[in-house]
């Protein structure tokens, strides 16, 4: 605090403090006598020197700036942030930093300004504010300075293959944005060999686990499997863990979300968060509180996002912008519509993560969204973000694009659903377009021909069990290199 400026009276508070106790509190202190120093903040001049007397180590003063005077407790905590930016463009109120000193400090003695007689002492700014700085500084050395090798981007695939594309993706996204944590992946067993070799050639890190059954929903459902994600917080030899789901890019570098305490998260709505994108701090004890409550609990939306909803009921909130959701609200009008695509499309990016909900890109035509073609999925079309996930597929090597391959039984049923649109006519007239995607042409499956399917497509019930995995790709360190 610079006390030469003009003294601001909301950091002032004239009450005395007894010297002569908080010595003795000070002597009680386990290690007191290793003090290299003590750092002194919001004192006056008289008893900063007062101080210098009475413990000699305490000879550094530190320095805060004041916070503007237009900075209130209502601007800090509104109670609603257009995070979409469907009306204006936030601004985040910002609080000066305090300027941190060159030698080792043991003890920060701060005097915090305390009228509990007036009405709103507890919303009050300044009181906020040194306290703040006071622990920015007390935990500098050991959080923001984090060791890099125990920081890690995280995601999971299980019961399915279908995710392996949306994964290699999201590896590559994150690289281009100039990341070099580690990357790595749950899989269970049922990943084959051939799309595990996929995932480690596009940077990932392959930690096979056990499934863990959500005991609420029936057999074969979708979210019949998803606790496994609870399976994170036995990576313990991890510090902090950015999870991401597979079905995400990253479109700007986020790893200072590192340095944010578990669970930093986007609001999904009121007050719960969406569990897409997250920083956790593995922990096995964590990991055995959540397994020792799953028959206890209720999910509220039946899977992995709404029980840890109810575990992490204190969490902290991240801006929408680093978990944007590909979607858009039934309500929404033209002019926020076209918002959400400006940043969908943003170059330089605007968005951090985009989050790729409904039918996802690899599932449909690179020609354009298919969600289109289905009257119930048309909240999460968008062309341009489409086209943004499609970039970074084209920029991948031949040896990972080999992963986005469509089977024939899909095939037939995009042009199935580019029928029925056609067949109601839909207003936005995407079926009209002519699909050029290279995919067409090329078979991964023994029965090559979806044209024959579609001809019997609801006559005949088609399975997966035709699919023949090649052999893993041959891959040498060369094209490793270039990946």
């Amino acid at each position: 605090m610079n006390f030469v400026s003009r003294l601001d009276p909301r950091y002032i508070w004239n009450l005395d403090i007894s010297c002569e106790e908080i010595k003795k509190i000070i002597k009680t202190i386990p290690g007191n006598k290793k003090f290299h120093g003590i750092g002194l903040l919001n004192l006056n001049k008289i008893k900063t020197n007062h101080w210098k007397q009475l413990i000699p180590n305490s000879d550094h003063v530190l320095h805060l700036d004041y916070a503007e005077k237009n900075v209130t407790w209502d601007t800090l905590y509104p109670e609603w942030i257009d995070e979409e930016q469907q009306y204006e463009i936030p601004i985040c109120q910002s609080l000066p930093k305090i300027e941190e000193p060159k030698k080792r400090l043991d003890l920060i003695i701060v005097k915090l300004p305390c009228r509990d007689h007036e009405a709103n002492w507890s919303t009050d700014v300044a009181r906020l504010h040194l306290q703040l700085a006071a622990a920015q500084l007390a935990v500098s050395k050991q959080v923001l300075s984090g060791n890099i090798d125990r920081e890690a981007y995280a995601t999971i695939l299980h019961s399915a293959d279908i995710y392996v594309c949306g994964a290699i993706a999201a590896a590559r996204s994150i690289r281009m944005t100039g990341s070099t944590r580690d990357l790595i992946i749950l899989v269970d067993e049922t990943i084959s060999k051939y799309h595990r070799g996929g995932l480690e050639a596009a940077g990932w890190k392959i930690r096979t686990i056990q499934r863990i059954r959500n005991p609420k929903p029936e057999k074969n459902v979708y979210n019949e499997w998803n606790y496994s994600k609870f399976r994170l917080w036995q990576l313990a030899d991890y510090d902090k863990i950015i999870f991401i789901d597979a079905d995400s890019l990253v479109l700007r570098n986020i790893d200072f979300l590192f340095s944010m305490p578990e669970i930093s998260a986007a609001g999904n709505q009121g007050m719960l968060f969406n569990s897409g994108v997250m920083v956790i701090e593995p922990s096995n004890c964590t990991f055995q509180l959540l397994m020792d409550h799953v028959t206890k609990i209720d999910s509220y939306s039946g899977g992995d996002q709404g029980y840890l909803n109810e575990i992490f009921t204190w969490w902290h909130r991240i801006p929408k912008h680093m978990n944007f959701l590909k979607n858009f609200w039934s309500g929404d009008d033209e002019a926020v519509k076209g918002k959400k695509t400006r940043l969908f499309g943003a170059e330089p990016p605007i968005l951090y993560v985009l989050h790729f909900v409904g039918y996802k890109p690899w599932r449909c035509f690179p020609d354009y969204d298919c969600n289109w073609n289905v009257d119930f999925m048309q909240e999460f079309a968008s062309d341009v973000a489409h086209e943004k996930w499609w970039k970074v597929h084209d920029e991948m090597p031949g040896e990972l694009q080999q992963f986005c391959m469509s089977r024939a039984k899909h095939k037939a049923q995009l042009e199935w659903d580019r029928r029925e649109a056609e067949k109601g006519k839909y207003a936005d007239g995407h079926w009209r377009r002519k699909v050029e995607d290279p995919r067409l042409k090329k078979c991964v499956d023994e029965l090559c021909s979806w044209k024959y399917m579609l001809l019997h497509w609801r006559k005949t019930k088609w399975t997966d069990d035709e699919f023949v995995f090649p052999s893993p790709p041959y891959i040498t360190k060369a094209s490793l290199s270039r990946l």
